[in-house]
């Protein structure tokens, strides 16, 4: 009697595990995006913080992208705390970041910042590879964590990166620091190489080099309310970054929004930019 019991008991758990292995492969292979357990991480503005990620994070939840959000806090001095958790082989898992020093202008901190966050979610839960996203100021942590790290085989790899607003030639407004001014009359060559560098694009170009060669596919999502600026960052900087990337980018696309929506701030919660991000990090 004992004997039958195991029997129907094993039998039982035999059809309960091919279910449930059925339902996850039926998942997986109709699934209109990529399963996989590559992290994104996204990184806010100048004077910002991981709410204005927020709306991008639920567009690409609502979406069925992902049902993973973590978010990880980092303080003036680099210290990282994670809030909320994922389970190993959680697919598509999104760790919105958050810099206490919102208005940091030493731009290599914040290559330091997104560097320590990458070597948290490392130490705990062992990835390999990582997706970036940033929005204007958020965009330097990108730049800046491929200079520090881009040719470390020993730290998680890029894969792929999204642009959005970023001013890498520089910004023009009134009592902006030298190094991070944009220069008058500022042109850009055919391969995107700026007629004028102030400081920190010269040290930027340096990413010509860092990045592995036709690993990192690039997305570069501009604003244009007219005029050829988002209101905020002029396009010719945001375009700087075609100089810095694809000589060794796997590929480069530009994805330019029109309109009052286009506008800098509004940009991280513009449905066509959800809509262009999601398919180009997550689509297949």
């Amino acid at each position: 009697m004992k004997k039958r019991q195991v029997t129907i008991a094993t039998a039982i758990f035999v059809v309960i595990i091919a279910i449930v292995g059925g339902a996850v492969w039926h998942q997986r292979k109709t699934s209109k995006y990529v399963q996989s357990t590559t992290p994104t991480l996204f990184f806010h503005g100048g004077g910002s913080s991981y709410h204005a990620e927020e709306h991008m994070v639920n567009a690409a939840k609502k979406a069925g992208v992902t049902s993973t959000v973590l978010r990880a806090n980092v303080s003036d001095d680099g210290k990282v705390t994670l809030h909320g958790s994922m389970h190993r082989g959680a697919i598509n898992p999104i760790v919105e970041v958050n810099y206490d020093n919102n208005r940091q202008l030493n731009f290599a901190k914040h290559g330091e910042y997104a560097t320590n966050v990458v070597k948290t979610l490392q130490a705990r839960y062992k990835i390999s590879k990582v997706n970036m996203v940033g929005h204007s100021l958020g965009n330097i942590s990108i730049i800046y964590y491929m200079l520090q790290n881009g040719q470390d085989k020993k730290m998680p790899q890029l894969q792929k990166q999204v642009n959005i607003a970023g001013h890498f030639a520089g910004l023009n407004f009134k009592g902006m620091p030298a190094a991070i001014r944009q220069p008058a009359g500022l042109a850009l060559a055919s391969d995107g190489k700026p007629t004028k560098m102030n400081a920190s694009y010269q040290q930027m170009t340096a990413a010509r080099q860092a990045y592995p060669k036709r690993q990192v596919a690039v997305l570069n999502i501009i604003g244009d309310i007219g005029g050829h600026t988002d209101g905020t960052v002029p396009n010719v900087s945001s375009l700087s970054l075609k100089y810095l990337v694809e000589p060794r980018a796997k590929s480069y696309q530009v994805v330019t929004i029109k309109g009052k929506d286009a506008q800098h701030s509004k940009l991280h919660s513009n449905a066509q930019v959800d809509r262009a991000l999601i398919q180009f990090l997550w689509g297949k």
